[in-house]
């Protein structure tokens, strides 16, 4: 994943919920056939929630050059020798146009087309800006809309809808092999002593320590197998398969979770973040957080996963603890964390995740998101009674 920043360019404030990857470029061949492969274009637009094809498009009528518009290999080719700076710059051009609201700038619009004119229906402050008709992706996006989407909403898909019919479709699978196989071949997790024991030897150390749960949800034990115990397990073995713990699969892990019974346990959330995350973790939090969301349902589940996160913080020492700012920040950006669950957090150290010391270093360590919060909700306030009076 490339380096992450704001939506907005001109908008300095590192902690502003909205990013998205820096364009990156790779430039092959050479004379007449030279071309420019804009390499995390699917990655940018989805930040957007934008087809990859408008963007591509954009930057060709743009640059006065062809481009593919559908790539099935998602190598998105603008034909010469284009710099990235160059493409980031015309792509705050598409973002000012096609993306923010027009009213209060914020990027979080719905693409609707009626009458042969498309707006753009902005959910924050409720305001649809119409987009201007004159320009050429305008004509490109009316001309090759379905009949099927006119007068409704465009809602492009997101990390979660594609997390969604993943689910699904793996979970289908999974009920299909479950009628077709043989009853005599069907299979169960061993749970006698014995067999318990001796998968708890084969779990490192940490895991131990860190998986000391309970089936029950608000008790905890200082042993024995639970299915937390089973699921740390069976993600510990499918990172050891699979070379690594980011090989791990969101949908597999998903429905590991669903079949043990635990997938809307807040406990599971804690169990998660100290297993798929590691020293990594600012890198990682993108790619889990499409399946963490369907996981953390309520105010319980965020704190369980700012508490996993205090202890996984803990386990890897305190040079770590810095990390709590960006991390913070993702949990927002991404509606990981609400803001008045990150502000309760911060505002008391607490002994359950961690020791009360430990607790208190990893709270100072995320004063400057806690404090930009705070200022972020005063102007707030202060702009709405402006607006009253």
């Amino acid at each position: 994943m490339g380096a992450l920043i704001n939506v907005r360019r001109d908008n300095p404030d590192p902690f502003y919920r909205y990013k998205m990857e820096r364009i990156q470029t790779k430039i092959e061949g050479k004379g007449n056939g030279i071309k420019t492969v804009v390499v995390n274009l699917s990655s940018v637009a989805q930040s957007l929630a934008r087809p990859g094809g408008y963007l591509i498009k954009y930057f060709g009528f743009e640059l006065g050059a062809q481009t593919n518009i559908d790539p099935p290999d998602d190598r998105w080719i603008i034909n010469g020798s284009h710099e990235a700076a160059k493409l980031q710059d015309l792509l705050d051009g598409f973002i000012a146009k096609f993306v923010l609201c027009k009213k209060c700038k914020n990027p979080e619009t719905v693409v609707q087309i009626k009458d042969e004119k498309i707006t753009l229906d902005c959910k924050a402050c409720g305001q649809r800006s119409k987009v201007e008709p004159q320009l050429k992706l305008t004509s490109f996006i009316l001309k090759n809309a379905s009949p099927a989407i006119e007068d409704k909403n465009i809602e492009y898909a997101s990390d979660d809808d594609e997390l969604t019919r993943k689910i699904k479709s793996e979970a289908q699978s999974l009920q299909l092999d479950k009628r077709e196989a043989p009853k005599e071949e069907e299979w169960a997790v061993d749970m006698s002593e014995e067999a318990v024991r001796a998968r708890q030897q084969n779990l490192p150390g940490e895991f131990k320590q860190k998986l000391v749960l309970n089936g029950e949800e608000d008790e905890e034990e200082e042993g024995g197998n639970t299915v937390y115990d089973q699921l740390g397990t069976w993600i510990e073995d499918e990172a050891k398969a699979k070379g690594g713990i980011n090989n791990v699969d969101d949908v597999e892990i998903y429905l590991k979770a669903k079949e043990l019974g635990i997938d809307a346990k807040h406990r599971t959330v804690q169990v998660l973040v100290q297993c798929l995350f590691d020293e990594n973790i600012v890198a990682q939090i993108p790619k889990r957080a499409p399946m963490l969301k369907r996981l953390v349902t309520s105010e319980r589940h965020e704190k369980a996963l700012l508490g996993g996160t205090e202890r996984l913080l803990a386990d890897l020492g305190k040079e770590s603890y810095d990390k709590i700012v960006k991390i913070l920040q993702l949990y927002y950006h991404h509606d990981l964390c609400s803001e008045e669950v990150i502000t309760k957090w911060g505002s008391k150290a607490s002994k359950k995740y961690v020791d009360g010391s430990t607790s208190k270093k990893i709270r100072k360590a995320a004063e400057p998101f806690l404090t930009w919060l705070a200022e972020a909700e005063s102007e707030e306030e202060e702009s709405e009674e402006e607006d009253d009076e």
